[in-house]
């Protein structure tokens, strides 16, 4: 009978700072408040019921996979709550109760824990159920229609669809002061750039997110727009109107640097970043989506595994 001793390790890192995932997930969901509460204000209380019902069936459905799976219920995390609000920040205030909760738990499921649960997706949970969605029941995510019920005091066209379907003159009246102050129609939370900045400023500040991928990526639909703008003025909208519209912000800092499908080292990063804003810019602008955020999201969690292979040389290796 073997009677060696087995010794359990772990991999490198090896120094705790005494953080946890739950600390990361609360920052998250405090950061997204801002964006959420200017939701609430333009959209009034059906946007309250979406958020609810989001954050609540994301929970409900964690535990139920939980319980099913037979491993220890991980609700008190956090995940779930911030997944279901970052599903709800994307959609619109109409959305039906049944696509809220079909929504959740593609989410959950699907894009979760059909992977082995947190840590172990390849996909960014959120951008799996909203492609979904959007492929299943387009009409239930079109900005125009779901909210063409509302009076609001500024331009009520998604601006992402005067800009693919009319060029550049077209959104002339969207000023980068209205896009910062959330003056346009989107998804609950993600319309107030302003308030997307400031919190992914916070949590590249607490280090819950790194800063190589939200900036790369700005920083290459800035590059991209303006050189499509430079090109053809009258057909392609300039780069600030791109990083205040859409999906931009909140792909920015909720979305592309979400732990376990973005790369862990610097120049990874920076690419992965980059990748995702070429992708975003040649979609709006050759491609059919209007966005095209969250289809560059999923292009580059796919990608992200080659690119983790980009690693520093070795200490000590000789070439």
């Amino acid at each position: 009978m073997r009677s060696e001793k087995m010794f359990i390790v772990s991999h490198a890192p090896f120094w705790h700072n005494g953080s946890n995932v739950a600390d990361r997930h609360y920052g998250m969901l405090m950061a997204a408040m801002p964006a959420v509460a200017l939701g609430i204000v333009h959209y009034g209380m059906p946007a309250v019921a979406v958020v609810a019902l989001s954050v609540s069936m994301a929970i409900f459905w964690e535990w139920l996979m939980c319980r099913v799976s037979k491993r220890p219920v991980t609700v008190v995390d956090g995940n779930a709550a911030l997944l279901g609000l970052i599903f709800a920040m994307l959609i619109p205030a109409t959305t039906p109760w049944w696509v809220v909760m079909v929504g959740t738990l593609l989410t959950v499921v699907i894009g979760l824990h059909i992977f082995g649960g947190i840590g172990s997706n390849p996909f960014h949970p959120v951008a799996v159920a909203m492609m979904m969605l959007i492929v299943s029941w387009p009409e239930f995510l079109d900005f125009n229609a779901a909210l063409v019920h509302y009076n609001f005091t500024f331009n009520a066209v998604f601006p992402l669809s005067l800009s693919k379907n009319f060029g550049s003159a077209a959104v002339a009246d969207f000023s980068w002061l209205n896009l910062l102050l959330g003056r346009q129609v989107g998804g609950i939370g993600s319309t107030f750039g302003l308030g997307l900045i400031g919190g992914g400023l916070y949590l590249m500040a607490k280090r819950y997110i790194r800063w190589e991928i939200c900036l790369s990526f700005l920083a290459s639909i800035f590059v991209t727009a303006l050189a499509f703008h430079l090109a053809a003025p009258e057909q392609y909208a300039g780069p600030m109107f791109h990083l205040l519209t859409g999906y931009t912000l909140i792909g920015a800092f909720f979305l592309l640097p979400e732990s376990a499908s973005s790369p862990v080292n610097p120049i990874p990063m920076l690419i992965y970043g980059a990748g995702a804003g070429i992708m975003t810019m040649l979609i709006r602008n050759i491609g059919n989506d209007y966005d095209g955020v969250l289809l560059a999201v999923l292009l580059m969690n796919l990608v992200n595994p080659l690119l983790d292979k980009i690693r520093p040389k070795a200490l000590g290796k000789v070439a």
